[in-house]
């Protein structure tokens, strides 16, 4: 029996992306897919509109200022047809409130790179597109962590601090360097990039038969260890 490979597969993802929920969904079963392959999946930060004030904001009202009055409906059939084909069933009638997820992407920054990290993210999007939760809640986020059974005592106690805020940004402003403008983004040996929600088939691919040069991509800097469905673009500049 052959040894499977080991690869590196960094995610670069934000929680209130659909299309990054469907995109976690077909990498699971691209894992299945490709049973030679043991990716290691890190999952990095991005903020599709950092501007959303800390306490996070009316969702009718974000929806109207990302896409207009009245298109959002439109624009999410697609993804809400598209979700329902991967097991998802989107939810997003009750969702009331865009969240500021800076606090989520720190909660999953605290979390084992692994099984932890990945149960953590699942129930992120689990609440927020299936459950109509605020994520930017702290007892929403204690949720999660306990999802993936960290010490929830020390995630309460570090989310009442600035603890690796600048972190966050820094590897928020470091994907933006790599030239990644939409999510989800899979970094796959940190030298190939896919970007969108690929269908399972395409990532299972990628993961089997990525190049080994390791030279194309500048490599993540962390202490701790067009597609076929379109990314989340960031949402566009408020004018004055």
């Amino acid at each position: 029996m052959r040894e499977r490979d080991i690869l590196t597969l960094d995610v670069v993802s934000d929680v209130m992306c659909p299309w990054c929920y469907i995109g976690k969904r077909r990498l699971d079963r691209a894992q299945i897919l490709a049973p030679d392959v043991e990716p290691v999946i890190r999952w990095r930060p991005f903020q599709l509109d950092a501007t959303i004030p800390s306490e996070g904001m009316d969702r009718q009202e974000y929806l109207d200022k990302k896409f207009g009055r009245g298109n959002a409906i439109e624009k999410y059939k697609q993804i809400q047809e598209t979700g329902e084909a991967e097991g998802i069933i989107f939810a997003f009638d009750r969702i009331t409130k865009s969240p500021n997820t800076i606090n989520a992407h720190r909660v999953i920054r605290w979390a084992e790179v692994g099984d932890q990290q990945d149960k953590v993210v699942e129930r992120l999007f689990e609440l927020f597109f299936c459950e109509g939760e605020d994520i930017g809640e702290t007892s929403v986020l204690l949720d999660a962590a306990r999802e993936g059974q960290m010490d929830v005592d020390f995630v309460q106690e570090v989310l009442d601090t600035d603890r690796d805020i600048d972190e966050v940004k820094k590897e928020i402003a470091m994907a933006h360097e790599l030239g990644i403008q939409g999510v989800p983004t899979f970094v796959i040996d940190q030298q190939h990039l896919l970007v969108g929600a690929q269908r399972a088939e395409v990532l299972a691919d990628a993961l089997v038969q990525v190049p080994r040069s390791r030279i194309s991509v500048r490599r993540w800097v962390s202490p701790d260890p067009r597609p076929l469905a379109g990314p989340c673009p960031p949402a566009p500049p408020t004018r004055a």
